[in-house]
């Protein structure tokens, strides 16, 4: 499936978190539980100012269907399980790659559970939102290593309760509920938006500018 129009970026992004992989298949417990990390401050301010400013386009023809999601990732192990297994911690998995054991914490509101089933993986820049801002035009195939992007910052293991809170909102409609994770969550946004070579609206821009001065 094709990937971000950043190649060399997304290559490199991807060995890294094929490696976290390995790491973690041979020692889960000690793995860290997180996305891969957004790039450092200069740089999200750099892909900010790099990032299509367009109002929204239409919603006319969306359905989240149009985004294959959690597909086969490598064995048993599909994107959502993959998440599971990758921020959580002491996961253990059976053959079917789905967690036996292990726990959760929320970084969008610190809630913590050892049931799998409790969790939600969160597409950072929300499927809805990639149509209104470019993904409308992609092909299917594109669409859906965009839907199971583990390279990027772009999904994050959460509670159903934030998740469904978020929807499809940006950042100038919505923010996580723990403050402390704001730096992160914008620079998140921006770095996903960039490497997918999505637009942003005025307002998006201005609120992402905002957390980046105040929240970092």
């Amino acid at each position: 499936m094709p990937g971000p129009l950043r190649p060399a970026a997304s290559a490199a992004a991807a060995v890294l978190a094929a490696l976290a992989l390995l790491l973690s298949a041979a020692a889960p417990a000690q793995a860290a539980p997180a996305p891969p990390p957004p790039p450092g401050l200069a740089e999200a301010r750099d892909q900010l100012a790099q990032l299509r400013s367009e109002p929204e386009g239409s919603s006319s023809d969306y359905d989240r269907d149009l985004f294959p999601h959690w597909s086969a990732v490598e064995g048993n192990c599909n994107a959502r399980e993959t998440v599971l297994r990758r921020d959580g911690s002491g996961v253990e998995v059976g053959t079917d790659c789905y967690p036996d054991s292990g726990s959760w914490t929320s970084p969008y509101d610190g809630f913590t559970t050892s049931d799998p089933s409790e969790v939600s993986v969160d597409h950072m820049v929300a499927l809805a939102e990639a149509w209104y801002s470019g993904a409308d035009t992609w092909s299917t195939s594109r669409r859906e290593s965009f839907a199971n992007d583990l390279s990027t910052p772009q999904l994050w293991a959460v509670s159903i309760s934030s998740n469904s809170s978020k929807g499809a909102d940006d950042p100038a409609e919505w923010m996580p509920e723990r403050t402390g994770v704001h730096c992160d969550y914008a620079k998140s946004w921006i770095n996903v938006k960039y490497e997918w070579d999505l637009s942003a609206d005025s307002a998006e821009v201005a609120a992402l500018e905002d957390l980046l001065d105040s929240a970092c």
